[in-house]
């Protein structure tokens, strides 16, 4: 009997919260809010690591115009090892060690020249940027994505450059959404 009144006198606790609750607002529909067990953990992990890329992109420009070398000048140097696709005695072209995609390949100037980012450019570079671009192209042709790819430079923090050696990424071997980012 008592175990029968400690139940009923929970129910009853319960029930009359349920009600104060309702009462204060209103039931949220189901269909737009769902339990957190039920929400996609996708979009936290997306948030979390485009805040990383933020973060890491401000602490790069910080250090931009050190003229330090850059995790590109020792790959250059082989100091760093790296999968080269293409080189000549201009550009080094190699996959991305976080790659985006299936065929994620950079595409770098072996000499920087004051060429950190792309808003830095000027007349001088004209040669190299065309000759990247042009590289991109063979690297595309090289991987099989000649029929679909696409380039990204990303230029300063609000774009998340996180190294300020001008570099071209080469997308591909998936379908590109737009728009982009």
């Amino acid at each position: 009997m008592a175990a029968a009144m400690a139940t009923t006198s929970t129910l009853f606790r319960c029930s009359h919260l349920l009600r104060a609750c309702l009462a204060a607002k209103p039931f949220p529909d189901p269909f737009r809010i769902r339990p957190a067990s039920l929400r996609p953990r996708r979009g936290l992990c997306h948030i979390s690591a485009s805040l990383d890329e933020e973060a890491s992109a401000k602490a790069a420009a910080a250090t931009a115009d050190s003229g330090g070398p850059t995790i590109f000048d020792k790959i250059i140097s082989k100091e760093i090892p790296s999968n080269i696709v293409y080189e000549d005695e201009k550009v080094l072209a190699f996959h991305d060690v976080n790659p985006q995609a299936p065929v994620h390949v950079l595409v770098i100037p072996k000499l920087r020249d004051g060429l950190t980012q792309l808003g830095k450019a000027e007349p001088r570079h004209a040669e190299i940027l065309g000759h990247l671009l042009y590289v991109a192209r063979l690297v595309a042709e090289k991987e099989g994505i000649l029929d679909g790819f696409r380039l990204v430079i990303n230029n300063g923090p609000g774009a998340c450059q996180s190294v300020y050696h001008l570099h071209l990424h080469v997308l591909g071997g998936r379908q590109m959404k737009w728009p982009p980012g």
